[in-house]
């Protein structure tokens, strides 16, 4: 009897497990949404072509058929995974950092600013960036990085994940350099590179 009620604690725990994975895909998604936004770049919108209509009697037809596989098959609802990028602070950030682009695009153009590997800021070469606005450009880097660095633990608070804090900055560092603009300087196993 001792035995059965050992193993019938074990299964109780085994079904109550619950693994939760960091979503790759949605952070992907969410990073390329979030960086397009600051920067305000938004992709070309494609034109739909009319279909042609179907007839009275195909649209009967698709609608038995999709009958008859419900009946055989019921239909799956899968959520995909998805991650929060809403929030007070969230949005605040994305406003102060699309405000701040403004300038630090000037910057990235002349190739004074690169990203680095771990997606935060850099002066590339402080002897080529003019005296006048080396304290200027020091600022709003510590500023940008600083609110980088807040998103991405603000993204995790909003799913419930602190932890997964990490992990979102290791996904928007790679979205910061594929959506970086033509021209602009990233760094790549420790060299800079121009996109």
């Amino acid at each position: 009897m001792r035995k059965l009620s050992v193993l019938g604690a074990l299964l109780l725990t085994a079904c109550v497990t619950i693994n939760i994975y960091f979503p790759a895909a949605a952070a992907e998604k969410a990073a390329d949404e979030i960086i397009k936004d600051i920067q305000s770049i938004t992709p070309p919108k494609q034109e739909l072509k009319p279909k042609a209509g179907l007839t009275n009697w195909e649209i009967a037809a698709y609608k038995l058929l999709d009958s008859a596989i419900n009946v055989v098959v019921s239909p799956a609802q899968a959520d995909g995974a998805d991650l929060s990028i809403d929030s007070p602070q969230i949005r605040q950030l994305r406003a102060t950092m699309a405000t701040r682009f403004a300038t630090l695009q000037n910057f990235y153009a002349a190739g004074l600013i690169g990203i680095q590997a771990d997606g935060f800021l850099a002066v590339r070469d402080a002897a080529s960036v003019p005296l006048k606005d080396r304290n200027q450009l020091n600022t709003l880097i510590a500023a940008e990085n600083a609110d980088r660095q807040n998103l991405y633990q603000a993204i995790a608070n909003a799913n419930g994940h602190p932890d997964w804090a990490t992990q979102i900055k290791s996904t928007f560092a790679a979205s910061w350099v594929s959506n970086a603009q033509a021209g602009w300087w990233y760094q790549s196993s420790g060299t800079w590179k121009q996109k």
